[in-house]
């Protein structure tokens, strides 16, 4: 029995063929392809007539799942470089100011 869902972003289906999970991604109307991501992280692109031929059923979000932790640490790296650049610049500042001031004290 085939079931004709319409791919949604965010939505997890389940190939019931192939006995495989995945969420959608994007769909994008005027190219007719849905950008699907497997349960390994593999990323897909397949058209809507595919779509349309596969047998799917509504799933849960996988138990564990979470999102690629590349992301995570790219923000992490930024949030950590651009304290460190305000820190050093602030520090250099100080050390510039501490000098002229010594030197008028004199």
């Amino acid at each position: 029995m085939s079931r004709d869902y319409e791919p949604v972003p965010g939505q997890w289906y389940e190939n019931l063929e192939e006995e495989e999970s995945f969420r959608v991604l994007s769909v994008d109307e005027d190219s007719e392809l849905v950008e699907i991501e497997y349960l390994d992280g593999d990323i897909e692109e397949i058209d809507l007539e595919a779509w349309h031929e596969m047998d799917l059923e509504h799933t849960e979000e996988p138990e564990g799942w979470s999102e690629p932790e590349e992301d995570e640490e790219e923000e992490d790296e930024d949030d950590d470089f651009d304290d460190d650049d305000e820190d050093d610049e602030d520090d250099e500042d100080d050390d510039d100011f501490d000098e002229e001031d010594e030197e008028e004290d004199r």
